[in-house]
């Protein structure tokens, strides 16, 4: 595996993503349709990313995205700051008193227990983000003159509007050009695709991004809907991932677009809400890699956990070009952010480490 970095001097980011941010509206312990009172956090499947490695792993990380110039949005951008993300490359976009022209997205998230699953009731259509076209960003300018190693962008993105589309392949294409790793969580969700085109439109879209990409995130279920790609043999009622087919599947993948360098998935076997087996798979150089089991996961939020594993994945990558590290971390990083309500992580680089060598849940004074 030969993942080609940008020499970190010539780079004003290590890394950077594109896509929507939400103002998360949580519930707590309660249920949206019975709540009073509401704790607001930020979240956003791409921008969680570059969060969780800037925040836990120390990275130095920028957010392109686009806001309503409004309070909401001061909102969102202070809660960016806390994290100690760059805001400087958000698009204020000007907005009237009711959001008809564009608005700022919000979600509400319950976090669910036991036999009562998590749920997400999103409202983001028309947000500034998904109205935003490629002139409406530098790329030039990001990823010429300022520099970027890494960018990190998405599936939920991509399907947010046509103009989300035409934005993220205008951005990956721009990124190439200068050199810039991208890496791209395929995320499908139907019900998002289903305005623009359904299945037809995801495919033709991922299959277009696909040959940008250098690290591909994703399951068997977003290869197949995104890419036309299949497990033979794979029973959908099957409990565990066929590791053997889903090995095959990738290698005809990396025959389709060669320039995937790694392709990673999470495992998850869900027994509650609370309690899941966790784990994750890496694919490098026709090998797979196995992160450590995590059986029994006792769970607090498990929103963002795919998300911090694509950050501790993508760490792992930067620093040490070690794909089993790098899973390792990535399993780690997303199990203990599911300890911890929110989508982005509250854990630290020790902490993971720690978990990887096998630390325990004891005390500590």
């Amino acid at each position: 595996m030969e993942l080609k970095l940008r020499d970190k001097k010539e780079c004003t980011f290590d890394a950077v993503s594109l896509g929507e941010v939400m103002l998360r509206l949580d519930p707590g312990e309660g249920r949206i349709k019975t709540a009073r009172s509401f704790k607001a956090w930020e979240g956003g499947g791409e921008y969680n990313v570059i969060r969780g490695l800037r925040r836990c792993f120390g990275l130095k990380t920028a957010v392109i995205t686009a806001f309503a110039d409004n309070e909401v949005g001061k909102l969102m951008e202070d809660f960016i700051l806390q994290g100690g993300v760059d805001t400087s490359l958000i698009n204020w976009m000007k907005t009237d008193g009711i959001g008809r022209t564009c608005r700022n997205g919000i979600n509400f998230t319950e976090r669910g227990f036991g036999i009562r699953g998590a749920l997400g009731c999103s409202d983001r259509a028309n947000t500034a983000i998904s109205k935003a076209k490629p002139e409406d960003f530098d790329f030039e300018y990001i990823f010429g003159t300022l520099g970027v190693r890494w960018l990190h962008t998405g599936g939920i993105y991509a399907a947010l509007s046509e103009q989300s589309c035409e934005t993220v392949i205008a951005a990956i294409k721009t990124a190439k050009k200068y050199g810039t790793i991208v890496s791209y969580d395929l995320n499908y969700r139907p019900s998002m695709w289903s305005a623009i085109g359904g299945l037809e439109k995801a495919q033709e879209v991922n299959k277009e991004i696909a040959k940008y990409v250098d690290v591909m995130i994703g399951n068997e279920e977003d290869f197949t809907a995104c890419l036309g790609f299949e497990i033979e043999g794979n029973d959908e009622n099957l409990k565990e991932l066929n590791l053997d087919g889903y090995k095959k599947m990738i290698n005809e993948a990396a025959k389709t677009y060669p320039n995937f360098k790694v392709v990673a998935t999470t495992l998850r076997t869900v027994k509650t809400a609370t309690v899941n087996d966790w784990s994750a798979i890496c694919w490098a150089d026709g090998n797979i890699y196995k992160a450590a089991q995590y059986d029994g996961l006792e769970i607090m939020d498990r929103v963002g956990g795919g998300d911090s594993f694509a950050s501790g994945l993508i760490y792992g990558l930067i620093e040490t070009a070690d794909p089993e590290k790098a899973v390792n971390y990535g399993a780690a990083h997303g199990a203990l952010a599911m300890t911890t309500p929110g989508d982005t992580t509250m854990a630290s680089k020790s902490e993971v480490e720690g978990i990887m060598s096998g630390a325990g849940a004891r005390v500590k004074r």
